[in-house]
């Protein structure tokens, strides 16, 4: 027996001869990879990286400015989609004026927005200091204006009016006119109706300015014909195009196919070395590169997009060009330069010394090799590998490391064993605990701190009458199914699981890690949610089961988040008036009859991306103010017409219900939304409310 046991064991070697071996060998590797990489190759890998390096710069920075298109492209969707501006009501109309200011101060790269329409009515509005000094002088108006609102209303019949607005939108003088100016004449009016799927006019010389820009312009899809347009002036390119820049002397700038720099982080510069055409723009020749615009023909003719040339004084330079996505026909494009020896100087300057000091190296390190050859082993960079793993808290299943030496060996078991439990470990406590718990090193305490989260409630209807009777292994089978579900969505759109109460789930977001659109994500993870839930329903019908149909509760304010319990058991939670606001509005559902309920909080930090419906006024225990509860019914981008205009309906009819009660023009307007939705749970909530005061008030008579 002892001699099987000896013949079965496993072959094992000293740990300093296998290190020592791979050492040595490392080590004559690298040598002889040293002697190969002369000096033409290190020329080849630099240019390489260079030619990388700025491709993605380039990128980046086409990106950014696409980006900046993009918002602008944005707040015109917006601006056209209000009734006002699809009506024409133009004239006194201070929300309108409110909303055209908010959207020029959140968008800083635009000059001004307005809008055409086909009986010449007008109107815009300026931001007066985003142009030329000499701009603001030639409108001889007090230094407290900064709007300029121009008035056309044909519809109205009124006279051409120009109003000049503070900050606070206060009128601080007006003047008559322009008269003779026509919206339909402009180019940024015609060509919206000649291609409506090119955001881009220009560039041209602005009717108000006199500078050069490019006007992003949309065709009004509902209403009036007309086209909502916005101006960005060359100008304002410069700051964007200097945040562009790579290295010292590198820059980048905007062209388009006619070869004219249309931006530049020195436009003015440039433009003031044309005087004899004021209303032109520089050509390529302007930046004394001959040697660049044949490069962008070349890149035009579907050649690369990273090329190297060199200057009159022979220095050479890296180029990369770049389209803009947004510009459509316009066809500008973004393009890179910068000089290869700023970047990589060290490396061409001293690379005959780098190459001897490495060459000494490896003479140097291999009479070392028996000192470091213990420190290292391949199995142990593994080993390495698997515990930097575990830290960025990459738990996965992975196969146990094996190795020869037995020290390894056994290092390799408790490496494997630890990943096991850390996997077990999140199962019980949320990722982003554990994940800090590994980065910092520190360990769990009671104890949290107030912040600022997103909590949701959920809870199956009727669930004890639904499953009171049926097996109960079957019941965690599906209702385990129905959290996985659940569970998947919310941490999907970054949400952390608090804890299962039952067949409810409560969850909450930017807890533990920050996340500053936690009230957008967790109306996400609820739609999410809602998808997820019917298609699991359908699974669970054909299954035989009954269906769980969730209710859900949100609300977004301070709580205290943290650690809770004993020492040797706790609990990671939120707690607070906001965590129990969030359970009453779930439970509120079926009040109403609906399955996702906000309060006021959430929908007026998401009401930009989703749509909501007005549904009660609630005062909860332990609030001193009334709390507006709303329905959350879907994604802005994704509702039907039909959907939006009942959710418009309806709030005015909620209005009328909250300033008249129960007036006979509120009940007529509530009996005809029944006529059309006789199904709808807040209508008759509201209708059951005023038919129950009106038998009460008859019962007190």
């Amino acid at each position: 027996m002892t001699g099987d046991r000896t013949s079965k064991r496993e072959f094992r070697i000293g740990f300093q001869t296998s290190i020592i071996t791979v050492f040595v060998g490392v080590v004559l590797l690298v040598g002889l990879t040293l002697v190969y990489l002369s000096f033409e190759r290190v020329t080849v890998i630099t240019k390489t990286a260079a030619a990388g390096f700025i491709e993605k710069v380039a990128q980046l920075g086409a990106d950014h400015v696409d980006e900046q298109f993009k918002n602008v492209r944005d707040n015109l969707d917006i601006l056209s989609a209000l009734p006002p501006i699809q009506e024409a009501d133009i004239a006194d109309n201070a929300r309108l004026y409110s909303l055209m200011a908010a959207m020029l101060r959140n968008n800083p790269q635009l000059f001004n927005l307005y809008v055409g329409y086909e009986d010449g009515s007008f109107i815009e509005m300026d931001v007066i200091d985003r142009t030329k000094p000499a701009f603001r002088a030639s409108l001889n108006v007090d230094q407290d204006a900064a709007f300029r609102l121009v008035l056309i209303s044909r519809t109205a019949g009124a006279a051409p009016v120009t109003q000049y607005l503070s900050e606070n939108l206060i009128q601080v003088a007006e003047v008559a006119g322009p008269v003779n100016y026509d919206p339909r004449q402009r180019p940024w009016y015609v060509e919206a109706f000649r291609n409506d799927k090119t955001l881009l006019t220009g560039p041209y010389i602005f009717y108000a300015t006199g500078e050069p820009g490019y006007t992003l312009r949309i065709p009004l899809k509902e209403g009036r014909r007309g086209v909502v347009a916005g101006d960005v002036l060359l100008n304002r390119f410069e700051d964007m195009l200097a945040q562009q820049k790579l290295g010292p002397s590198g820059f980048a700038f905007l062209f388009d196919d006619a070869e004219r720099i249309v931006g530049h982080p020195e436009m003015n510069r440039l433009m003031a070395e044309i005087p004899e055409r004021q209303d032109d723009l520089p050509q390529l020749g302007a930046l004394k590169l001959p040697a660049l615009a044949p490069i962008i023909r070349s890149w035009r003719d579907d050649g690369p997009a990273q090329q190297f040339f060199a200057d009159a004084a022979g220095r050479t330079y890296v180029a990369a060009v770049h389209r803009l996505d947004t510009t459509g026909s316009a066809n500008v494009r973004l393009a890179m330069i910068a000089p290869l020896d700023e970047f990589y100087a060290q490396i061409i300057n001293e690379r005959r010394t780098l190459f001897a000091l490495a060459l000494a190296f490896v003479g140097a390190t291999i009479p070392f090799a028996f000192w470091l050859g213990s420190l290292m082993a391949r199995p142990l960079r593994k080993l390495v590998e698997e515990t930097d793993a575990i830290q960025r808290f990459e738990i996965a299943e992975r196969p146990r490391i094996h190795s020869a030496i037995s020290e390894i060996e056994e290092l390799g078991r408790s490496v494997f064993t630890m990943r096991s439990v850390v996997r077990s470990f999140a199962s019980f406590i949320p990722r982003q605990i554990v994940r800090q718990l590994i980065e910092t090193g520190a360990s769990l305490g009671l104890g949290g701190s107030r912040r600022e989260v997103t909590v949701l409630f959920t809870d199956v209807a009727d669930f004890t009458a639904k499953t009171e009777r049926a097996d109960p292994s079957q019941v965690m089978i599906f209702t385990s199914r129905y959290f996985a579900a659940l569970s998947d969505e919310i941490m999907r759109h970054q949400g952390t699981i608090d804890k299962y109460i039952g067949d409810a789930v409560m969850a909450f977001w930017n807890a533990p890690a920050d996340d500053p659109d936690h009230t957008v994500n967790a109306c996400r993870a609820i739609l999410a949610c809602l998808a997820a839930n019917d298609a699991l329903n359908t699974e669970f019908r054909r299954e035989g089961w009954p269906p769980y149909d969730t209710r859900f509760g949100l609300h977004v304010g301070d709580a205290v988040v943290g650690n809770i319990g004993s020492s040797d058991r706790m609990n990671y939670t939120a707690l607070g008036a906001t965590i129990n606001l969030a359970s009453r509005l779930e439970g509120l559902n079926k009040n109403y009859g609906t399955r996702v309920l906000v309060s006021a909080a959430v929908r007026a930090r998401t009401d930009h991306a989703f749509l909501f419906r007005s549904v009660d006024s609630i005062r909860p225990k332990g609030f001193a103010d009334a709390i507006e509860v709303s329905e959350l019914r879907g994604e802005l981008a994704r509702a039907g017409e039909a959907d939006i205009a009942m959710c418009r309906r309806w709030d005015n009819i909620f209005a009328l219900i909250a300033q008249d009660g129960a007036s006979e023009t509120t009940l007529v307007r509530l009996s005809g939304f029944l006529h059309d939705h006789p199904s709808d749970g807040i209508a008759l909530f509201h209708a059951q409310r005023f038919r129950n005061a009106a038998q009460n008030a008859g019962a007190a008579a």
